[in-house]
């Protein structure tokens, strides 16, 4: 684009980045809506269910890498339009091989398959917020651009459980057929690859951010343990809520989708918080002791049995979820248009890791010694990442030759 985009076109691009990270969220991520009629419906015990779908996430891994260095190459539109096409194929033949009774081996290759498809969403959206939004207020933007994986998990809670409760597996693995279409429609109409400026805290063109300072290694870290807690509540709550509480699928996945639906408001407020307090690295130290708290208490109160232990899983699945628009801002800034691809996509890969090799160890704690145990557990993971969080990148000196170092 020869011009600046109007405003209405950067919130359009927006939009439809979030459509397209909504659909690597469900088709990551909606396998696990799965697990309470895999268990209950077809005999899976809830450990086998749960580490059928890590599958997902697993493929996810093993090519997130490979989308971010192409998006560093070819450009974001590109690589949205590739990435969201195959996305669709690979989510229907889940579907259809579901409906067709090939067996789980060929279901699990078709997630596999989507996973893999699907791992260049995020790495591309935020590079569209950083490349289109302005400094002040690009915290606000990225908030929102998160709010992808939280209503992508909503729009997975709503529809999932009731729809494999009443029709099937098969019908719950449509939902990010659906949701995969739009997202490649939404792209296709709107999004333009930004210009590739620099910012003002990149390290700067042609410099290696892994070898500048240790503030991209530190903010991985941190992500990678925060995101324990946040994908071990995506997870299990709908199994918490329907098998060990007995909750009605309907009723467990309204309160999973509005829990969901203000993760999302929280993100964007964290984002907005960020802008207003110049650091993208305050805000994740309170996030970080937040969750820590909240996990720890959601633990105590459903293993007494309390009937507030629904409104803390609400407001942890809140906090849990704030610091990834954060994390991401922070990366994108600081390894600039030539490095962000991959810096990002080894932010997804340590994450996407994290989640696939805890998953089933969780199921396999809850099998053995129930939720709370699983709750008290998660919360260790805030505290550790506490002290590993880095200070703000100082902004980079306009003289050439002379790279940032982190605070």
């Amino acid at each position: 684009m020869d011009t600046e985009p109007s405003t209405n076109r950067r919130w359009a691009m927006l939009v439809a980045s979030i459509l397209g990270a909504m659909a690597t969220t469900c088709t990551v991520s909606g396998v696990g809506f799965l697990i309470p009629e895999l268990h209950t419906g077809e005999g899976m015990s809830i450990a086998a269910a749960s580490t059928l779908a890590t599958v997902p996430t697993i493929g996810l891994m093993l090519t997130i890498i490979p989308w971010g260095a192409a998006l560093d190459r070819f450009g974001e539109r590109r690589i949205l339009l590739i990435s969201l096409g195959l996305t669709v194929v690979a989510t229907t033949g889940a579907a259809v091989s579901s409906a067709t009774d090939l067996g789980r081996g060929v279901l699990a290759a078709w997630l596999l398959i989507g996973g893999m498809a699907s791992a260049a969403t995020n790495g591309a959206s935020g590079r569209i917020v950083v490349g289109w939004f302005p400094p002040r207020g690009r915290g606000t933007a990225m908030g929102v651009r998160q709010t992808a994986q939280p209503l992508g998990i909503g729009l997975c809670a709503l529809t999932i459980p009731v729809l494999s409760a009443a029709h099937g597996v098969t019908a719950g693995l449509w939902v990010p057929v659906g949701m995969s279409l739009a997202g490649l429609v939404a792209v296709a109409v709107t999004v333009v690859d930004p210009p590739r400026t620099s910012t003002a805290t990149d390290v700067g063109a042609g410099v290696n951010p892994y070898r500048a300072s240790s503030f991209l290694p530190r903010v991985h870290a941190v992500s990678v343990l925060l995101v324990i807690p946040q994908s071990t509540l995506w997870t299990f709550v709908p199994a918490w809520l329907i098998v060990a509480h007995h909750w009605a699928p309907g009723t467990a996945g309204v309160l999973v989708t509005v829990s969901q639906v203000l993760g999302a408001a929280g993100r964007i407020a964290a984002g907005r918080w960020s802008d207003v307090w110049g650091s993208r690295m305050k805000p994740i130290r309170v996030i970080a002791l937040g969750a820590a708290v909240s996990s720890a208490v959601l633990a105590l109160t459903d293993w007494v049995s309390s009937p507030v232990a629904a409104a803390v899983m609400v407001v942890a699945t809140v906090i849990t979820v704030a610091d990834n628009g954060l994390a991401f801002t922070g990366i994108a800034e600081y390894a600039g248009p030539s490095w962000s691809g991959r810096a990002l996509a080894v932010q997804n890969t340590g994450q996407f890791l994290a989640t696939s090799a805890t998953t089933p160890v969780f199921g396999a704690l809850i099998g053995a010694a129930g939720f709370p145990l699983a709750f008290a557990v998660m919360s260790l993971a805030p505290l550790v990442a506490l002290p590993l969080v880095p200070r703000d990148p100082a902004p980079r000196p306009k003289e050439a030759g002379v790279t940032v170092v982190s605070r």
